[in-house]
């Protein structure tokens, strides 16, 4: 396994921050000149909020708590400050100096490219445990000593039990995005994993909510720790131009395509709500000769990371993606971003749209929205505070918003609701079909009372029953008629003077 990321960290501060004057410099939070060479070297000068917050209370070896959505620049807030801590000494073999979980390979993705970046005139290890790679691998980096290991808590447990890992030798620990491993069921695994670290340590929690149970994470793991609260980026960019199409749902596909012919793409992410639409919205691209690809979470990972490889260098322009997978990811320079679905929570559209017009650069954003969606839409405007300008493709057909505010948002360009005088299911189903099974018997023919049988299909009308009296005699048998076959008219079990 590779040690050196070589891709653009996740951006120290962005350019159109209000008030940015407002905040210190980093030469004021007390990080190293190594650090700030690397962090000037980059084009920053003021850190975000999360940022002028948390290094200098990481750096005095607090214990911190904090509450800030993925892109306010909260991994460089941990990580400036822990390549000055451990840049005095070194690991041992199998026993990292500092852990960070993370709920997913992306993420730690970007914070082993963060390390990377600025740690650049630092002599620190660092090693990533993630799931899709070779185990002999990261064992084998593991066994030269690591300063920092990056993990998932899957791939960590799993190589712990193997014996290719000891955590006795751990003083930090960093927990990110605890709100996310809540959500994807990997609690159980991280309180494992404190249990195994050395109760003498510094512990940073990073969630985007503080509900109950992470507060429950907060009382159980840190040990009188700074609060530091960021709001959530509700606002957009001015770097940023927002854009609506509303069409019918079958034409979103070529709404998407005539959008991205007009407009200069330089390169592209488009978001889609689900992973099967990623795979089915690449096809399309593809027959249509479009430089694309995928990323989505049911991906082999040797894959997924060939395909953000060749979408950095410029070999795909558009990269259809899911929001899961794509968390964490920051593509220096992208031009466009494409909602080809509405998202499902408006606090996710500010997130996808974020991912262009940063450090100052121009950036494009268009969503595809049906009929169907206005709800959504109507959260999202209320969410950023302003309506998104609506934008004709030339060549399809206007449509409207759907009337129907009760209409589900997974019931799209289905078959109308059955009226009260259309005709059920069960009518058109159980009628036979023509020329089909056995020929029907005259009407003057008297026929026997049939057997209860799970497979015959209900009748439109059940005929009055008979009156009372013995048993009819049934067909074939002769005298010696099984008892289960001799049933009174009405049903209700033997005739009288059976058995």
């Amino acid at each position: 396994m590779s040690e050196t990321i070589a891709s653009t960290a996740e951006p120290v501060a962005h350019a159109t921050e209000p008030a940015v004057e407002a905040v210190p410099p980093f030469s004021d939070l007390g990080l190293s000149d190594a650090i700030l060479k690397a962090i000037a070297e980059k084009g920053y000068r003021h850190p975000t909020p999360i940022q002028a917050q948390a290094i200098p209370v990481v750096l005095m070896g607090r214990d911190v708590l904090g509450c800030a959505e993925t892109g306010t620049g909260k991994t460089a807030g941990f990580t400036l400050p822990m390549i000055d801590i451990l840049s005095g000494s070194r690991g041992r073999a199998r026993m990292p100096r500092s852990l960070i979980l993370e709920p997913t390979r992306e993420l730690a993705l970007q914070v082993a490219e963060n390390f990377v970046q600025y740690g650049k005139y630092q002599k620190l290890t660092h090693a990533l445990l993630i799931g899709g790679e070779s185990v002999s691998d990261q064992r084998e980096v593991l066994a030269r000593g690591v300063d920092v290991l990056i993990a998932t808590p899957g791939r960590l447990l799993d190589l712990f039990e193997r014996g290719g890992l000891l955590l006795t030798d751990t003083h930090i620990l960093v927990i990110d995005e605890a709100d996310r491993m809540l959500d994807m069921g990997f609690i159980p695994d991280v309180e494992r994993i404190v249990s195994l670290l050395p109760r003498r340590r510094q512990t940073l929690l990073f969630s985007a909510t503080l509900a109950p149970e992470i507060r429950r994470l907060a009382d159980a793991f840190l040990d009188n720790p700074k609060e530091i609260t960021v709001a959530k980026p509700a606002s957009v960019a001015a770097t940023i131009t927002e854009q609506m199409a509303l069409v019918a749902e079958h034409d979103k596909r070529e709404a998407l395509r005539r959008l991205v012919r007009v407009e200069q793409v330089q390169n592209a992410l488009i978001f889609c709500n689900r992973k099967r639409d990623v795979d089915i919205l690449l096809r399309s691209l593809a027959r249509h000769h479009f430089s694309a690809g995928a990323l989505h979470g049911d991906m082999a990972q040797s894959v997924r990371f060939a395909t953000l490889e060749k979408f950095r260098a410029g070999e795909i322009r558009l990269l259809v993606c899911s929001d899961v997978a794509a968390r964490g990811l920051d593509i220096g320079g992208l031009s466009h971003v494409f909602n080809f679905d509405v998202p499902h929570h408006a606090e996710d559209y500010v997130h996808r749209i974020g991912r262009t017009g940063r450090a100052g650069r121009e950036g494009r954003a268009f969503t595809l929205a049906t009929p169907a969606d206005r709800l959504a839409v109507e959260a999202i405007e209320r969410l950023t505070g302003h309506a998104i300008p609506r934008l004709a493709v030339e060549g399809l057909d206007p449509v409207e918003w759907a009337a129907d505010e009760g209409r589900g948002r997974g019931r799209r360009g289905g078959h109308p609701p059955r009226t009260s005088g259309s005709r059920p299911t069960s009518e058109w189903r159980s009628a036979p079909a023509s020329g089909r099974g056995r020929a029907p018997k005259p009407a003057s023919a008297p026929s026997p009372r049939p057997m209860a049988s799970a497979s015959r299909p209900p009748t439109r009308r059940t005929p009055d029953p008979p009156p009372p009296g013995p048993a009819q005699p049934v067909v074939g048998f002769g005298s010696d008629v099984p008892a289960f076959m001799r049933i009174d008219a009405r049903g209700l079990g033997p005739s009288e003077g059976e058995p």
